[in-house]
């Protein structure tokens, strides 16, 4: 992937935060768990886990900054042998900027990416409680004009007792990379 195509503004005519979107760097893994910690529910992980990302799986992962840093990250990744399915892991999006749809606008990002190209299906777990969360996915199904569905997936007793709600499985596709826009 070059850096024009990683770094191509998405609607920059009516992007009043000046974003630009980028893949992680390892540089940036201090200021992906900071963000990650301003954003609850997200769980947070260590900035091992962040460094590893922008290490492994940049091509796969967004950034969103303005011109007082990182506002937003899209982490995910293809699963292994599954080249047709993009994982998201995580999305945060910085508390001073959210209700502006920038979380769809990294979604959306990232799929323009030559690297994703063979992708048909949109996969990640939301917990029943995080409304932002499955508002956002179904948004972007309905902009792919694809079907969600959601399946079981993490029942609440794998967390261990009482420690984290249930992670269903919410699909998205199958998706044409053209509808993305």
């Amino acid at each position: 992937m070059n850096s024009t195509e990683a770094d191509r503004p998405f609607a920059a005519a009516e992007d009043k935060f000046q974003l630009r979107f980028r893949p992680p760097r390892k540089a940036d893994g201090p200021a992906l768990h900071a963000l990650v910690a301003q954003c609850p529910p997200l769980d947070l992980n260590s900035i091992y886990l962040y460094l590893l990302l922008a290490e492994h799986f940049p091509q796969t992962c967004v950034l969103a900054e303005d011109a007082q840093g990182i506002v937003g990250m899209v982490s995910a990744y293809l699963p292994s042998g599954r080249s047709r399915v993009l994982f998201v892991w995580q999305v945060a999006v910085h508390p001073r900027i959210r209700g502006q749809g920038i979380g769809g606008r990294m979604l959306r990002q990232l799929l323009l990416r030559r690297v994703l190209r063979r992708v048909r299906w949109v996969e990640t777990t939301v917990g029943p409680k995080n409304q932002a969360s499955r508002r956002l996915f179904a948004r972007l199904a309905d902009r792919l004009a694809a079907p969600l569905v959601e399946l079981p997936l993490f029942e609440a007793a794998l967390f261990g007792a009482g420690a984290h709600e249930a992670e269903p499985l919410l699909r998205i596709g199958p998706i044409s990379l053209s509808a993305v826009k």
